[in-house]
This record gives structure tokens, C-alpha cells and sequence, in this order.
């Protein structure tokens, strides 16, 4: 049998504005550092034209309070990259806890710099905290609940000889959340090899490590259970876009923007407890939606 060989053949744009113009789309994948966000999500929002955006949103909160307004108004559907919500072991973490008290919860990301010129720069990546550990901050959003007071302390000074480094080499998050759980998540990006992330929650008689880094989930509850990650959580994520659009139904999106927002306004109010030393209490000082 001849082997058939199916290519895709698309037209290339290096003006967004003007494929925006001239193509006629059911959906938009905006996958672009969160420095460039300007009014592309607004413009495709405008033509109904469903979304798709990578995480962080942007760094300017305004403006993604403007872009969610947009979205909400012409109804359309939108999805942001928080892929880990559509692991299994992650859901599985979700299930496990369902009606149970969490103590405490901490996270992790340690690893290197990343090799991207924006990335070390914190007025163009928002900070490992904002573009990185992103994703620890939405999943303690998707286990516990909201947070109500944040305070952020970092360290400084082990990376000054890299070219253009504004950001921090490491910080530690405390969290208060609304269910008085209380939790810290932890970056760092000074190492020299190797990557480590995850969660651990810690309740009455149980403790839940999440190693998401290893796919690996571990259940300590009288007894020990490990579950390795089996499904692909990028190809779901992208499949459930994909079917929310076809049936246009937006029960298969696990973040939309409107909740992703919240991600947002949590690790941004992180920055400022950085910056001006001291708690910040999201609902009255953010306005958390």
C-alpha cells in the first residue's frame, strides 16, 4: 500500500491585524510572551471568533478586564493554558479531596533561568512568580478555593552577572485562603540543571503529594496509592476546546478567561506584596471578580 502523506497548507501573516481582516475563523490561538498582549483578543472577541490564550493573560489588569468584558459581551467561547486541570491526576487530587478540610497546601517550582531574553526581564515576563508558577498558583485556585490575603518575601543577588536580569532568583508566597486553609508556594530559577514542581496538601490524617514533574501522584491515607499520569493533558485540553467550539458548549473549557482572570489578580497582588512589603487582601484592594 502507497503511503499517503496529509500537509496542512496555511497563509503565512506577519501583520495580526491584517489576517484578522482578511480570514474568516472559527478560532484563535494566541500563544504570545505576556509583554505583546495589545488588542488582538479585542479585535477577534469583536468577530465573535472563539479563543484560545496562553497563560499568563497579560500583565496589565486593566486591559484583561477590559478583554474579559469583551468576551463576555459577544459570548464567545475562550480557553487559557492551564493545562494541568485537564490531568487525571490532578482531577484525581480533586476528587480525593472532595468534602474534606485542607490544612495547609505548598507549592513548588525550582529550576533553571530559562534562555529567553524576555523571560528574565520582569517589566516584559511579570516574574517567575507570574509567568511560571502560574500554573501552581491556578491549580491551589482549583483545589481550595479563592485567596483571601497574599504576602511575598524574595531573594536577590545570586544571578548578577546574567545580562538584563530584573527578576527575582527566589521568593516564597503566603497564602491565606477564604476556607482558612493556609498555604506557601515557593519558586526559584537559579538551578543548573534539572526541573522540580508540585503540591502537597496536608489535611487530618491524609497528605496528597502531587509531583507533576514526575506525572506521579502519591495518596497517603492509612494506607499508600500512586497513580502515574496517563493522559495527555495538552492533547485534552486542546480537544475539549476544539469539541466546546463544535457543539458550542463551553462545559468541556476547565479555565475560560473570566476564571483565569482570577489566576491572574492572585499572582499579580503577589508582585505588589513584593514590591511594597506588605499583605495585600485581594477582594478589597484588586476588586477579585
Amino acid at each position: 500500500m502507497a503511503k499517503v502523506r496529509v500537509g496542512f497548507i496555511g497563509t503565512g501573516y506577519i501583520e495580526y491585524r491584517e489576517m484578522l481582516e482578511k480570514e474568516d475563523l472559527d478560532a484563535l490561538y494566541i500563544c504570545i510572551p505576556p509583554f505583546t498582549h495589545n488588542d488582538q483578543e479585542v479585535i477577534a472577541a469583536n468577530k465573535r471568533i472563539n479563543l484560545f490564550i496562553e497563560k499568563p493573560l497579560t500583565l496589565d489588569i486593566n486591559k484583561a478586564c477590559q478583554i474579559n468584558k469583551v468576551i463576555q459581551e459577544k459570548g464567545i467561547i475562550s480557553s487559557v493554558g492551564y493545562v494541568y486541570r485537564y490531568s487525571d491526576i490532578v482531577n484525581k487530587v480533586r476528587e480525593e479531596i472532595n468534602g474534606k478540610k485542607i490544612a495547609m497546601l505548598l507549592g513548588y517550582y525550582l529550576c533553571p533561568m530559562r534562555d529567553i531574553y524576555w523571560w528574565r526581564v520582569k517589566g516584559q515576563s511579570g516574574g517567575q512568580i507570574v509567568e511560571q508558577t502560574t500554573h501552581l498558583f491556578d491549580l491551589a485556585r482549583y483545589f481550595i478555593g479563592e485567596v483571601d490575603k497574599v504576602y511575598t518575601q524574595a531573594f536577590q543577588g545570586l544571578m548578577e552577572d546574567v545580562k538584563n536580569y530584573t527578576i527575582d532568583d527566589a521568593s516564597c508566597v503566603t497564602l491565606r485562603f477564604k476556607s482558612s486553609t493556609i498555604g506557601n508556594i515557593s519558586s526559584a530559577c537559579t538551578l543548573s540543571q534539572g526541573r522540580d514542581w508540585g503540591i502537597n496538601l496536608i489535611g487530618r490524617g491524609f497528605r496528597i503529594d502531587l509531583l507533576l514533574s514526575s506525572h506521579l501522584l502519591k495518596i497517603t491515607n492509612g494506607g499508600k496509592k500512586e497513580m502515574l499520569m496517563k493522559i495527555d493533558p495538552y492533547q485534552a485540553e486542546n480537544e475539549a476546546f476544539i469539541r466546546a467550539i463544535k457543539e458550542g458548549n463551553p462545559k468541556y473549557i476547565r479555565s475560560s478567561y473570566a476564571d483565569a482572570l482570577k489566576t491572574l489578580k492572585l499572582t499579580l497582588a503577589a508582585n505588589i506584596s513584593l514590591e511594597e512589603k506588605r499583605v495585600i487582601t485581594l477582594e478589597e484592594e484588586l476588586k477579585l471578580i
